[in-house]
This record gives structure tokens, sequence and C-alpha cells, in this order.
């Protein structure tokens, strides 16, 4: 990554003044010698009130330098993209490119850097990047790549993914998210393409899960391209395929809830009614407690209508009611547009006491909200550390950094309560839409069981008629355990119910 190397003597031009030169030589030295606390105030000096151009221009650099060197990245962050946003013709354009493609990696940054190098990457500089060393650049396309998929703009984001080296540590990133471009149903060309554009999205995501070498956070991107190939096929109707992609997602990984959830989705399309409650009896398990997953309530009772057992039905939706019905009402003072993004973020990022807890562990499980608060908390280290540096109190340095870092500090407040904002609203949305489908579902059993009280079906009977039979099992290295109310962990994950059917026979075959 982005190289840390010494300061070198230059001979610069005639007209800067011996004090500038003096000073300059000053900080250089200091540089070189690892002797941080007292270059920063001299580079500060020089970059500010130099009257030579390059003499500034080369003070900004080692000033940021010098800030990545005390590990204060916020602060260098800062100085990198004043130097970036200045434009090719500062004479450190490209190591200012460097130094924040670094200052990304070490704070793992994924909104201000994106943004700041989406901005820069223009039609005009494009071809001038390629400059930048291979790994650097690779870095570069796939964080302007996520920019450009969050706003839509999906071939420029194509481009740029299929774009990264395989030799890149991003690849295995960069080709889980072109999975996911090709596979947006608003990527171009579809539906008339759609077949091409899903085969290239799942030679995409297996790319992801088959990426050589040293990749970044392999085993999640790993777990995210084994959800995108379920999700590929559980689009095209592929039920049995996506139902394989979601087992492979390994058990208590850090994404195996949500693959837990839409496994159950696909055996229900694919008509395994067992398998689909057995997914679900895994989220439901005591590990997962706290999660916020609604729909899964739902899901559960649309298996058990569809086969006809009443009263399951009603006893899930029972359930359902009692635990989302007061997080619905709990959580409507906070999701309404009146509620402003600062009181939206502090809501999430501070100790919970008024939001319901599984939808503030929800939201504060974002990932974007959280690199928010991680950054947040890398500005307020800073501010500490630079407010008791006493070699640099009484300098102009200390009220710019601090302006700076305040500065950075609410536009990430306002970042983070945008997401956590819109996060509230969904949760709330979410709650209204399930309790309306909830409602569709009781009242339609209630027709179903007038119906055959009226057709003189004695439901009872048909169900009495009928045995459980134990589950096939998938091999000889299996046994089977009847559940009896506890969840142990080494099962949670494998269970499989069996179901009688309580619908007529002629019903049936409808």
């Amino acid at each position: 990554m982005h190289r840390l190397i010494l300061a070198t003597f230059l001979v610069l031009a005639p007209l800067a003044s011996a004090q500038d030169m003096n000073a300059y030589n000053q900080a250089l030295a200091s540089f070189n010698a690892g002797k941080l606390d007292a270059a920063a105030p001299l580079f500060f000096e020089l970059a500010s009130n130099a009257g030579d151009s390059d003499i500034r221009a080369r003070s900004e650099y080692y000033l940021a330098q010098t800030y990545t060197r005390k590990k204060l990245h916020i602060s260098a962050l800062v100085a990198y993209a004043a130097i970036v946003n200045a434009g090719p013709q500062h004479p450190s354009y490209f190591q200012a490119l460097e130094g924040l493609v670094d200052v990304q990696q070490q704070l793992n940054e994924q909104n201000l850097v994106p943004n700041i190098l989406d901005k820069a990457y223009t039609p005009m500089v494009q071809d001038k990047w390629v400059r930048l060393p291979r790994e650097v650049l690779a870095r570069v396309q796939y964080q302007v790549a996520t920019i450009r998929q969050r706003r839509g703009r999906f071939e420029e984001a194509r481009a740029l993914l299929e774009a990264v080296p395989s030799d890149s540590r991003v690849y295995a990133r960069a080709r889980y998210l072109l999975g996911v471009v090709l596979a947006d149903p608003h990527f171009p060309g579809r539906p008339a393409e759609a077949d091409s554009l899903d085969a290239a999205a799942l030679a995409a995501f297996k790319g992801a899960l088959d990426a050589k070498g040293p990749q970044l956070a392999h085993d999640e991107v790993k777990q995210l391209a084994l959800l995108g190939i379920g999700r590929l096929h559980y689009g095209r109707h592929e039920y049995p395929q996506a139902v394989a992609s979601y087992e492979d997602v390994p058990r208590y990984a850090r994404f195996w809830d949500q693959a837990l959830f839409e496994n159950g989705f696909a055996r229900f399309q694919n008509e395994d009614f067992g398998g689909a409650l057995g997914s679900l009896q895994a989220l439901h398990a005591p590990q997962f407690e706290g999660a916020f997953q609604p729909e899964s309530w739902i899901l559960k009772a649309t298996v058990y209508y569809y086969s006809c057992l009443f009263d399951e039905v009603k006893t899930t939706l029972t359930a359902y009611e009692q635990l989302y019905e007061p997080m619905a009402t709990q959580l409507e003072p906070f999701s309404g547009e009146d509620v402003d993004l600062l009181s939206a973020y502090n809501l999430v990022a501070a100790e919970n006491r008024r939001l319901p807890r599984p939808i503030y562990l929800w939201i504060r499980g974002n990932e974007r909200i959280q690199d928010v608060m991680r950054t947040i908390e890398q500005v307020d280290a800073e501010k500490r550390e630079v407010a008791t540096l006493g070699s640099w109190s009484g300098t102009g340095m200390v009220p710019e950094m601090t302006s700076s870092l305040e500065e950075v500090r609410g536009t990430l407040m306002q970042i983070g309560g945008r997401f956590a904002k819109s996060r509230l609203q969904e949760a709330a949305q979410n709650l209204r839409t399930f309790a309306d489908q909830a409602e569709i579902i009781r009242v339609q059993t209630a027709l179903d069981e007038k119906d055959l009280l009226l057709a003189g079906v004695d439901q009872k009977a048909v169900l009495k008629s009928q045995s459980i039979y134990r589950p096939k099992m998938p091999g000889a290295a299996w046994n089977y355990w009847k559940f009896q109310g506890e969840f142990w962990r080494d099962e949670i994950g494998y269970y499989q119910y069996t179901l009688k059917r309580g619908c007529p026979a002629k019903l049936q075959q409808q």
C-alpha cells in the first residue's frame, strides 16, 4: 500500500526566501529523524504562509505524511483530500491519492474517502491515474465503483469492477459487487438480456468465492457471494439451487441468520414446507434472540396456511402480534419525517434506552452505520490527542486541526443520521406491511374454516387419519433426534419438520 518515504532535500526556486528554505530544511530534518511533533508545526506554517508555491505544496504533502505516521488518520485524510481536490497540477497529487487509499484501508472507511475519490475520478484525469501503483489503482476503482453502484450508475460501476485485476487484495470484493450490479433488476438491458446478465452475475459471484491469494475479509465476502448466488437462483425460480447455496453459508457465521431466513422462502417455494419450518425453527432459536425478523413469522403462518393447519396459523399470528405490535407502538414517535438527522443518529449511536432492542440492534448492525460510529470515535480520539500535545499548543495548527475534525464529525453525523432515519422508517414500514399481511392471513383462514364447515368436512378426522413419519435422512452418517423443546448448539440449522395436511383431498389437488 502507501509508501512512507524519507523526505528529500531539494534545490528550490531562487525566489524562495532564505527563511522559508531554512524552515523547510529544518522540517525535513525533523521528519526524517522521526521527530514528528517538531516537524508538524513547521510544515503547517509553511503550507499556510510560505511565499514559494513549491515549498507550500511540498509542505502540504509532508504535513499529511506526518499525520499519517502519528496515526492521526482523519487529519491525514483532510490534508490528502485538500491536495487531491486541488487537482493534478499539484506536485504531490498522485502521492496524495495513494495516501487517501492508505487512510481508507487503515480506517476501513466507507463514506468519506470513496466519495472524495469518486468526485476526483473525472474523465479528464482517468487516463492519468494509470500512473498509480497497480494495487492502489485497483482499490480506487473498487471504491469509486461502490459509489457509482449506490447511485444507480451500473454501467460505469461494471466497467470499474471488471478492471480490478485478479491479483488485487480487493478482487473478491470487486467480483461480489460486480455480481450485485449485474443482477440488479434496473441494470440496462433487462429483462431482454436477463439470461446473459444472470450468467455473468453468477460467474462474478463464483469468482468472489474462488479468488486466490490474500483477500480483504474473504470469509465474509464468501458468505455474501453465497447469498448472492442464492438470491440469483431464487429470482430465476430455481429453488433447489437457491437452497443449496443458502445452506453453504457456514453455521454461526456473520450472515448465517440471513441465510436461514432466505432459505425458508426458497424451501417454501420449492414446496418443502417441513424444510421451510426447519429453517425458521433455527432462526427462532435463543441464539438469535433480539433479532428483528418480523417477516419470518409471516412466512411461518403462510406455510401452515398452505397446509390447512389453521390452529397453527392462529398460534403463529398470535406470537407475531405479541412480539411485534408493542415494537410498532414504541417505534412510532421515532419514525416520522419530523425526526431530525442528529436525533436519529443519537438514537442508535448512544446506549439504547428508547428503541425496541431488536430494532436498535438491527440498525446498529448495518455496516454503514458501524463505519460512521467507528470513524467518529477516531475523530474524537484525534481531538483529544491534539489537545494534549504540549509542543503544539500555541500554534495555529491546533485550532485549525480541531476545526477540521469538528467539520468531519458534523459531516459524519449527517451521514449517520440519514442512515439511521432511513432504517427507522424502514422498520416502521415493515411492521405496518407485515401487520397487514398477518390480518389478511387471519381473515382468509377464518373464511377457509367456514367453507370447510359449510362443506361438512371434519378437519379433525382428516388430520387424525394421517401419520407423521420421520424425515428422510440425508445420508448414513446422520442421526435422527426428536425436538423436545430444547435448542442444542450442534443441532441448530439442521431442523426438518414433517407436517400433516389439513386440506381435504379435493382441495389439495387444486
